[in-house]
């Protein structure tokens, strides 16, 4: 299994999410790495991640050349991983990494691509986001079901795992790095015939979150319209 955390200044929160995924991963009779993808970040992201090394010695550090954006960070990390399963998750663990024993089930039970969700009825939101993000989101669900005519209810949360087989052919197809690249991902899982699960998770909102409720609504529309168009030519 390969535990991808795409990482931009996260100098913050980035030590005690080392830890808990490590704990978690400990106990496993399964074989794991844990890969920190930097986005070119400009504290002390990368030398916590490689001091981590001393704890963790399946940790590995895979760094962006510039700012790129969380979706190259998360194709990157993807395509570095060597796990027969790839999860990859926010690095405020808003989700917590005890969610994949519920995940793994439905892996070995036929499924390719797990997206994890806090809009069904089963979701436990432990920590609500504001009000203005929530109407964001619910109106950025409503357009994605639109354009894409989905049953999909949240394609944003970041927590998903992909078998390997889907991962490497997934990934490679994707070119959208903003925020927006939840739903292309997705939908190319689904457009290549990748068997594909929403699942309820637990989930808490970070008051630190690096989304910008006006610059990022208008460039992940913008992102919607490109990957509307592009499948098309998957």
């Amino acid at each position: 299994m390969s535990v991808i955390i795409p990482a931009y200044n996260e100098e913050r929160r980035l030590p005690k999410t080392l830890e808990k995924i490590h704990e978690y991963l400990a106990k496993k009779d399964f074989d794991y790495e844990i890969i920190v993808v930097d986005d070119g970040s400009k504290d002390s992201t990368v030398r916590i991640a490689e001091g981590f090394k001393a704890v963790e010695p399946k940790l590995r550090v895979v760094k962006n050349p510039q700012n790129m954006g969380k979706g190259y960070a998360v194709r990157n990390g993807m395509l570095n991983g060597r796990g027969k399963y790839l999860l990859f998750t926010d690095s405020d663990l808003s989700t917590p990494i005890e969610e994949f024993d519920r995940f793994l089930p439905r892996l070995l039970n036929g499924y390719d691509v797990i997206i994890g969700s806090r809009a069904l009825k089963d979701s436990n939101i432990k920590v609500r986001q504001p009000m203005h993000r929530v109407i964001m989101g619910r109106g950025f669900n409503l357009l994605v079901r639109t354009l894409f005519w989905t049953d999909i209810k949240d394609t944003q949360c970041g927590f998903k795992c992909f078998s390997r087989e889907a991962a490497q052919a997934v990934f490679p197809k994707q070119e959208v790095w903003g925020f927006g690249f939840d739903v292309e991902v997705l939908f190319i899982a689904r457009k290549l015939g990748f068997k594909v699960l929403e699942f309820p998770v637990e989930w808490s909102d970070s008051p630190d979150t690096k989304v910008s409720a006006l610059k990022d609504s208008v460039r992940m529309f913008l992102e919607l319209l490109k990957i509307r168009w592009r499948l098309r030519r998957i």
